[in-house]
């Protein structure tokens, strides 16, 4: 039996501990009964409406001087407004209870995570009412993703000065470190933060932290860099503080050092990665060019962002081209395990994963290669190269006519991320090339063909379709197999002098092409521009579809630039001022440095433009004035598309030409302006195409 001093010290120890409040469902319970608001509840508690939001969802929790009285009022109400007997649960059925006597399987224990707790957020206007005129749609929720058990908290966090780390969702971490290396472990060991891989070949993904300017000071970093303007070699010193923490703390840091995207680790053991990702904001880690304008959202609404970009197309590695050339990887893992058929254990594939660029780096063929490659500068190569660019063409101003001249209106078309729609079903090689003279034609097989096709004579109001210029070629040249395939397709005869092909084949970027479409289409729907619409709804909805959701518009802006930026990166050229022909610079070392991928892409790209314009002009007798990559400018009588794009009888656009939609390979207009001043930039022998986004007038 248990003394008197026993129990009384058991009591006492109950009466000293904090009392607990309702469950959050209760909490939201009590305060609908008592007919009140959460702005209103959110207005006499003195803090915000996401803060109630993540105490009645049970994000986080009150913090004193909020939490005793956030208690009383509880208390109050539920003397007030008492919960009523739950009704008596219907008899399971037989079929069912031999199963539900079962016990449940305990669930595998997961890493620790810190409960979500509140922090400062930025205040909330309360939602407006309907407007009778206002055309803005109204914000469209994000659905979300089911949530791994092994990444609670999601893919990454924005950490400010406080200490509070924003997560998706509306989550608010407490982060207490005050270190960058107790940032790396409060981030491995306890934030429950990271990404399920892509593929099951794949790794998952690391976490990202994202610092804030304030955040940045309080880990001991400088506000800016030094040498603003070079800003690729930008990083700290080795001597550094920060760096000698890290290095104290026997964490590591890559070749690149602690830059705008530093990445901090441990070199694995066993399957156990170690490793952090960080941003740092103040040192335009968020280049605003692809990013538009994302650094300067409020924390909640940057971690918002970030995260749906996370979701839809992968964790940020660095800039957007990085993460673009990341996303290839991670879809088309280079290495699978297998069964060692003599011990059963998984053991690494030595040969590539198919369908994969394989782990090693290849060599290109040398037209492929670049001038200061090492196969061409060591080999002493002559024969030219491949010149498969994104068109920059401008008409002959004496090549118009008067009908076009006095139409009040020029009109810029733009395609929507061209080259993704490019990539779509593209066949391209895995292995390395093989080199044939005088081979036959054979539109099947991706390679470089050197061909003359100098005889082709095309109409001189459209850009020729096998130069960059748009200028017809002057004798034989290398060109990618989708350039020549065109030639033929228009009827001529082609005989290749030369090839390098390559035998094994694949749609390497096929899941690519699709998670970024899937992500475009996404995000332009959040936007209210929807694949449903029909061209009169379309063009309404872009011309204010970016003022909708700013944090929205930054996530469009960086999933186009992922697509651009990851196929420039497939021929990443040498940087610095040391660099000397000849020598091999880092991104050679990458399988993914691919320069005929990249050719192929923008040669398919090139050949879907001009067949689209020879389509219109052989409808309309209507040809462009300028072209510049995805943009084509044309001469209309009136401010829409409409006025000039054709269409059938039935009202359904003329297939084979420019159809305006939100979808990659669809249309937009890039910008209007008056004919005249068009017409004057062509004849200063500037490109319309360049200076006509937006609105001119």
């Amino acid at each position: 039996m248990p003394t008197e001093e026993e129990l009384f010290a058991a009591v006492d120890a109950l009466l000293e501990e904090e009392a607990q409040l309702p469950p959050p469902a209760e909490r939201a319970r009590l305060r609908e009964a008592a007919g009140i608001t959460q702005a209103r509840l959110a207005a006499a508690m003195k803090t915000t409406l996401q803060t109630v939001k993540n105490w009645e969802n049970g994000r986080s929790e009150p913090r004193e001087p909020r939490l005793t009285a956030y208690q009383r009022l509880l208390e109050g109400w539920s003397a007030k407004y008492p919960k009523h007997p739950a009704p008596v649960a219907a008899p399971v059925p037989e079929a069912s209870t031999a199963s539900a006597q079962q016990p449940a399987p305990a669930a595998p224990p997961a890493a620790p995570a810190p409960a979500p707790v509140t922090a400062p957020e930025p205040e909330q206007e309360p939602a407006a009412g309907p407007s009778t005129s206002s055309r803005r749609p109204a914000r469209k929720a994000v659905p979300k993703p089911a949530v791994d058990p092994q990444f609670p908290h999601g893919p990454l966090a924005v950490l400010d000065g406080g200490g509070a780390a924003y997560g998706i969702d509306g989550i608010v971490l407490d982060c207490p470190a005050t270190t960058v290396p107790q940032l790396v472990d409060w981030t491995l060991k306890e934030s429950g933060l990271g990404a399920p891989r892509l593929h099951r070949n794949g790794k998952d993904f690391d976490p990202l932290i994202v610092l804030t300017e304030s955040a940045a000071v309080k880990f001991g970093l400088p506000a800016r860099l030094e040498g603003h303007e070079a800003r690729r070699s930008l990083r700290l010193p080795e001597d550094h503080p920060v760096v000698k923490q890290i290095a104290k703390a026997k964490w590591e840091l890559t070749q690149r050092g602690f830059g705008p995207w530093p990445r901090i680790y441990r070199k694995a053991t066993g399957t156990q990665r170690q490793c952090v990702q960080l941003a740092i904001l103040p040192w335009e880690a968020l280049d605003a060019r692809m990013w538009s304008g994302a650094a300067g959202l409020p924390p909640a609404e940057l971690a918002r962002a970030l995260g749906i970009y996370a979701q839809r197309v992968i964790t940020p590695r660095g800039s957007t081209a990085v993460t673009g050339l990341e996303l290839m990887t991670a879809l088309r893992p280079p290495t699978r395990a297998v069964k060692d058929p003599q011990t059963g254990a998984w053991v690494q594939d030595p040969s590539p994963a198919p369908g994969s660029l394989g782990k090693h780096p290849m060599d290109p063929a040398p037209p492929e290669a670049t001038p200061e490659h090492p196969v061409v500068v060591n080999n002493g190569w002559t024969g030219g190269f491949l010149d498969e660019e994104a068109y920059q063409w401008v008409r002959d101003p004496k090549l118009l006519s008067d009908e076009e001249c006095l139409r009040p209106f020029a009109i810029g078309l733009d395609i929507n991320t061209a080259f993704l729609a490019a990539a779509a079903r593209l066949v391209v090689g895995l292995s390395a090339p093989d080199h044939f003279h005088h081979p036959t034609f054979n539109k099947k097989i991706p390679g470089s063909w050197l061909v003359d096709l100098s005889h082709i004579e095309l109409d001189p109001r459209l850009p020729s379709p096998f130069t960059p210029s748009g200028q017809c070629p002057t004798g034989p040249a290398w060109y990618q197999t989708h350039t020549v395939a065109y030639a033929q397709e228009l009827g001529f005869d082609v005989r290749p002098i030369e090839a390098y092909l390559r035998r094994e084949t694949g749609a390497y970027l096929d899941p690519w092409h699709d998670r970024l479409k899937d992500a475009y289409v996404d995000t332009m729907a959040d936007l209210g521009v929807t694949k449903d619409l029909d061209d009169h709804q379309f063009l309404a909805a872009m011309e204010q579809h970016k003022q909708t959701d700013p944090g929205m518009a930054a996530v469009l802006a960086a999933i186009k630039a992922t697509v651009k930026g990851g196929v420039g990166k497939l021929r990443e050229r040498p940087q610095g001022r040391h660099y000397r022909d000849g020598d091999r610079w880092p991104a050679l070392e990458r399988p993914t440095w691919r320069p005929d991928i990249r050719a192929a892409v923008i040669s398919k790209a090139r050949v879907n433009m001009h067949r689209k314009m020879a389509n219109v002009a052989k409808a309309t007798d209507q040809f462009p004035l300028a072209v510049l990559s995805d943009c084509v400018v044309y001469a209309s009588p009136g401010r829409s598309p409409l006025d000039f794009l054709p269409y059938t009888t039935s009202g359904k656009p003329l297939p084979g030409s420019f159809r305006l939609g939100p979808t990659p390979g669809l249309a937009k207009v890039e910008g209007v302006a008056e004919m005249a001043w068009a017409v004057d930039l062509m004849e200063k022998g500037f490109n319309p195409a360049r200076h006509i986004k937006g609105d001119g007038l």
